[in-house]
């Protein structure tokens, strides 16, 4: 069976997530000029409920992307000179480190056992022994299930006002707990295609004040991901350069749905379908599986599960693509070691024990 042809609710892999059919079909809008009312009127609904979503008063930027654009915007816009510490526990937060050396930007990386979080209290130290423009991090890596204590990390970041705090939260907004402006983040990122229910191609951000501040320090800018010029046409309900209109109305609706929901409904839905997974995988101790990340820190919107001796994750994968199922293989150096349930979105906690029914058919 191929991808595109399972049935739906059967369509588990951590991003791209499942599209409800009337998301899909808002893309068929008759097209829109850029520069106009109509735009103006899209962008103005957009954005409000983008700030129910990031818990924000301050301007949600749309840029036509993936996510990583805008991580390599946080770090351009972010950096003015000094240096980056890179909280690395997976591919993905690997990723936002690579990022910053890619820029040219003096990295440190602070790897730790892939699966983990990062003490709190070490970081304070580090920030303590040397200063930085920034800390880059994957808030919910993706690649392991890992949820850093985003939380914890803000409020010591904010002792030291000259450091902006860069999150990756790609599998964190509209799945796991983010409240930007509570939580004092200076840039925080998602895509489309994760906890939003969305298709792949857009990117959406938060800059504080302070990190529009350090923006018109910074001299290694470029031109699309500038920070300023993104925010001057955000406040004419304008893009710089042509958005992804039919995406734009796909968002518009599903944003609504979402505000329906209520974010805090969201979330509460997401943590229950993680604790119903990782109550599932526990109880197949015997069978020689198990939940990758630690305990007490394990991502609301994906699980990532070590596979019995005997299987790999690619090859469980692929039986359940055979069955009509699609969930994802292990990524990276963990490709056959596990396989990743990625229960965000809009999942039902009705579709996830199918799911999980038909995991233990193929086991």
């Amino acid at each position: 069976m191929d991808q595109s042809t399972v049935p739906r609710g059967h369509f588990f892999l951590p991003g791209p997530t499942e599209v409800r059919p009337e998301i899909l079909a808002a893309q068929n809008h008759q097209m829109i000029g850029h520069r106009g009312e109509a735009i103006r009127a899209l962008m103005a609904t957009i954005q409000v409920g983008l700030k129910e979503v990031f818990l924000t008063k301050r301007p949600v930027v749309v840029s036509t992307s993936s996510a990583t654009g805008l991580m390599e915007a946080g770090l351009r816009n972010g950096v003015a000179g000094g240096r980056v510490l890179s909280l690395v526990n997976g591919a993905f937060s690997e990723r936002f480190a690579e990022i910053s050396v890619g820029c040219g930007f003096a990295t440190d990386l602070w790897e730790i056992e892939w699966g983990t979080a990062h003490d709190t209290d070490e970081l304070a130290r580090r920030l303590e022994d040397q200063r930085y423009d920034a800390i880059t991090l994957s808030q919910s890596e993706t690649s392991t299930g890992a949820l850093q204590d985003l939380a914890r990390i803000a409020e010591i970041a904010a002792e030291h006002p000259e450091t902006m705090l860069l999150v990756d939260s790609v599998t964190g907004v509209g799945g796991a707990e983010v409240r930007t402006d509570d939580w004092m983040l200076d840039f925080v990122v998602t895509g489309s295609q994760k906890a939003l229910a969305l298709p792949p191609g857009l990117a959406f951000g938060v800059a504080s004040e302070a990190m529009m501040s350090r923006s018109e320090q910074a001299t290694a800018k470029g031109f699309y991901f500038d920070l300023i010029p993104l925010h001057e046409s955000l406040a004419k309900n304008e893009t710089p350069a042509t958005p992804a209109v039919s995406l734009m109305y796909a968002l518009r609706d599903q944003l609504a749905h979402l505000s329906a929901e209520g974010i805090e409904n969201r979330w509460d839905r997401h943590t229950r379908m993680r604790d119903r997974t990782i109550e599932w995988a526990e109880s197949r101790h015997d069978r020689g599986m198990g939940v990758f990340a630690v305990e007490g820190r394990r991502s609301p919107t994906v699980t990532c599960i070590n596979v019995p001796d005997g299987s790999t994750g690619s090859g469980i994968a692929s039986e359940l693509l055979a069955r009509g199922w699609v969930v994802g293989a292990g990524y990276g150096k963990l490709k056959d070691l596990t396989i990743r349930i990625g229960h965000m979105g809009d999942h039902t906690m009705e579709e996830l024990e199918l799911l999980l029914d038909a995991i233990d058919g193929v086991m």
